[in-house]
């Protein structure tokens, strides 16, 4: 079979663009955590990463994207092992070869993974990290990518619309987050009442601005092409993401009296996530509106978050998980879609027809509670096989030395 090579090095050059995202938010989390809790969070990353990979690789890809095998419910095993995906009838439309599209998706899942380590900060062992995403991995993950955007998922197929994984980076990953910090509990510095400052912002800020490049390469490389849409795409993921830090910073200012550096991170990165389901449905007044809104309602919830409950310090649910629903909320409100070179509206505010809001309303629902309920039952497995939390000595004293028997600053110990 033939394929554009044009359409296959662009998904390439996105596949690496989102694999950059994945490192920054690394190194995101490792900076605005304590000092000696950075290489943990760095570490929670990659055991994420490599029990995604394997999974998907085995089961992962098969499941989500393989022939459905149950009412639109869950894929099958077909391809197993990648076996077969190259002569498969349901890949015969791609202009990439079918390698691509797994690993393209393969590091959208690492995305999804790494989002939701973020919640592990400060107290969750290494190996309990990776035991809880290798299941999740299989159980939880691919399911919500089958419906989504599966072969004959049901979403799919009723008609929801999601351009860039939203509800698998944003409402699957945060879903996934708060049940896994329910059951984890809260860092004791935040039931001591502290307010943990991040470390070193530049850090942060550095692993922020890798998050907002490879974010770019998730939103065109959804397109699978280069093109039209994947343009559109890629000017919509930096106006949300533009839309998002003034939002952020605007809100913050007006109630703190500071617009800061790590406020800017945040809105970004909260404007980042709402575009993500929406990113080839919008146009960039709409994206850029988006962001503003996901950056002002981010900002909002860091001072109500009610983190003794449900702690989230790096915003799996407060900022990913929300900001992608108001995303999917959006494309039912102000989606349009680009028909060569014009547009064809299709939300409930462009084109008076509300049936597509009520579709993404209902698809918001169905995947919170299928991630929130089956990453409770996981992480309750695994609390009660392996323990999730470090001893409370090596949490106070930092788990850096005692998960890793080393420390980023070993200076300063």
């Amino acid at each position: 079979m033939l394929y554009d090579s044009g359409d296959t090095a662009w998904v390439f050059a996105c596949t690496a663009l989102v694999m950059l995202l994945v490192v920054g938010l690394g190194l995101f989390h490792a900076g605005m955590g304590r000092s000696r809790a950075a290489l943990s969070a760095i570490m929670h990353v990659v055991a994420a990463g490599i029990a995604v990979s394997v999974a998907w690789v085995f089961v992962g890809f098969s499941l989500a994207y393989g022939p459905d095998s149950w009412s639109g419910l869950v894929g099958s095993l077909d391809h197993a092992g990648l076996v077969g995906i190259a002569n498969s009838p349901e890949f015969s439309r791609l202009s990439i070869p079918p390698i691509g599209l797994a690993l393209f998706h393969l590091m959208v899942a690492l995305v999804a993974a790494a989002i939701l380590t973020g919640v592990a900060a400060d107290r969750m062992k290494v190996g309990a990290m990776l035991a809880f995403v290798a299941a999740w991995s299989v159980l939880v993950y691919p399911t919500v990518a089958h419906w989504a955007l599966g072969q004959d998922g049901w979403l799919v197929n009723w008609g929801v619309l999601d351009f860039g994984s939203g509800t698998l980076v944003g409402l699957t990953a945060g879903s996934s987050a708060l049940a896994l910090t329910l059951v984890l509990g809260p860092r004791r510095t935040v039931l001591n009442g502290e307010r943990p400052r991040p470390h070193s912002l530049p850090l942060a800020l550095a692993g922020a601005g890798l998050v907002w490049a490879g974010w770019i390469g998730i939103s065109a490389g959804s397109a699978l092409e280069a093109g039209g849409v994947a343009a559109s795409a890629a000017l919509a993921t930096h106006a949300a993401a533009i839309g998002g830090v003034m939002g952020w910073l605007l809100v913050e200012k007006r109630v703190t009296g500071a617009a800061t550096a790590s406020g800017a991170a945040w809105g970004g990165i909260a404007g980042l996530a709402a575009i993500t389901p929406a990113a080839g449905y919008l146009d960039p007044f709409a994206s850029v509106f988006l962001g503003f809104v996901a950056g002002v309602v981010g900002v909002l919830l860091a001072a109500v978050w009610p983190h003794r409950r449900a702690d989230d310090p790096m915003g799996a649910m407060r900022v990913h998980g929300v900001s992608a629903a108001m995303g999917m909320l959006f494309v039912g409100l102000f989606g349009r879609l680009i028909v060569g070179a014009d547009t064809e509206p299709i939300g409930a505010i462009l084109a008076g027809q509300p049936a597509l809001l009520g579709k993404q309303v209902v698809a918001i629902l169905a995947v919170c509670s299928f991630s929130f309920v089956g990453s409770w039952v996981i992480a309750a497995v695994v609390r009660a096989v392996t323990g999730l939390r470090v001893t409370p000595d090596a949490e106070e004293s930092g788990i850096d030395l005692a998960q890793l028997g080393e420390s980023a600053y070993p200076e300063a110990d």
